[in-house]
This record gives structure tokens, sequence and C-alpha cells, in this order.
């Protein structure tokens, strides 16, 4: 009865991995990451690129994609080897890779929140989008423009607008 009236002794929900902790976990490729907290304007997200991220985020996004490395390379125009190098050096990226791993953190966030999990997200950019004229999503991601077509085609899916 008394944890009824003291609410800091109910049980809280866990939280999903897309929330400002500074540790989370995405259930389904079990893998825990560091998350910055998300740019909520894009004056946010120009500064944060601009200072550049540290060199694990992009670490740290392999992980939670999914991807291969192969993947990786092809959608950020950099191999493993030169991140993990940066890694050990302690440098940061630079501001347009920043920039691209910031939107594809937001863009997962709404993927996973849209199929529900990782790896249904990561399905779903390796299968034709009618709304992007048939492209693999994955195909039109290494640009910042194809990350906004694919961000698009996500809020149709999720309020049901295919047509």
């Amino acid at each position: 009865m008394e944890n009824d009236k003291n609410p800091s002794a109910k049980q809280k929900k866990p939280k999903s991995y897309h929330t400002h902790a500074a540790v989370s976990y995405v259930s389904d490729f079990e893998v825990g990451y560091n998350i910055r907290p998300k740019y909520t304007d894009a004056i946010s997200l120009l500064n944060s690129s601009k200072k550049g991220l540290d060199a694990k985020t992009a670490l740290d996004f392999l992980s939670l994609s999914g991807f291969t490395q192969d993947e990786f390379q092809e959608t950020f125009k950099t191999t493993v080897k030169t991140i993990q190098n940066h890694v050990n050096r302690d440098l940061k990226l630079d501001a347009a890779l920043s920039e691209k791993l910031l939107k594809s953190f937001a863009l997962f966030d709404t993927g996973i929140e849209i199929f529900g999990s990782g790896q249904a997200f990561h399905q779903w950019l390796n299968t034709p989008a009618y709304g992007l004229g048939n492209r693999l999503p994955f195909d039109i991601m290494d640009t910042i423009t194809g990350i906004q077509l694919i961000e698009e085609e996500l809020i149709r899916i999720q309020f049901g607008d295919l047509a």
C-alpha cells in the first residue's frame, strides 16, 4: 500500500534506445552503445556536425544498424579500418560524416519505431520501395538527400499514405 502512494517506489517501464540515456540497448542486435542527444532542429544538427562526433559513434552505428562492414563503407564512403584508426588516435569525425551519422541515427529511430525492430527496418531498407521509385532505400542512403527521401517514405508508411 505504501508503494502505491510513493511514485518513486513504482517500477518504471524500460525506455527505448532512442532516449537521451547515456547507454541503451537495442534488443534485436543485443548491442549496448553510447548515443548523443538527438538534434532538435537544423541549427543543433549543424552545430553537432561542425564540432564532429567521436569516431566511436561510427562503430556504434555499425553495431546498431546491422550493416555489414561493406554496407557501412558503401553508405558512409569510408572504411571501417579508417574509423578504427580514428578511434585509436582519439580523433573526431569530419562535419560531413558526423551529419550523415546523426541523420542516420534519427532515421533508424524512426524505422525501428515503425517496423518494431532494427532487424525488420534493415530488411525494409533492402526491399524496393514504391515511394522511392522502386529503389532499395539502402541504395540512396549514401547521400543526405537520399536519407531525407527515406524519412519522407517512412512518414508516409507511418500514416498509411502509400498511394
